[in-house]
């Protein structure tokens, strides 16, 4: 691990992971769009589905699971309680990229 990160810092990797980070967060922002119908990213306003603003700061989603990356994105692929699932619709790529934005409201 610390080999890692000081080849990050060394070799100007760092700039780069992040630069790519906000990338996909911006990708991510971009696709939210489709889920925008349904979900509200910039007030704590419910439309169909729940606020997503704030996500990662909660404690656990409306169905118990701990509100952690993991249970976020089973819930996109899976769907449920009304969300259809995404799993076919989401390249593994769209989905970080979402999940980087989610993580950013």
């Amino acid at each position: 691990m610390l080999v890692a990160v000081v080849t990050l810092v060394t070799t100007g990797g760092l700039a780069a992971y992040q630069e790519k980070g906000a990338k996909n967060a911006s990708d991510g922002r971009k696709l939210f769009q489709q889920c925008s119908g349904c979900h509200s990213a910039e007030t704590g306003d419910r439309k169909v589905g729940p606020s997503l603003k704030g996500l990662f700061q909660k404690r656990e989603l409306r169905n118990g699971a701990p509100a952690n990356e993991r249970s976020i994105r089973l819930k996109i692929k899976n769907g449920g309680d009304g969300m259809p699932s995404y799993d076919r619709m989401l390249s593994a790529e769209e989905l970080d990229s979402l999940i980087a934005y989610l993580k950013s409201l």
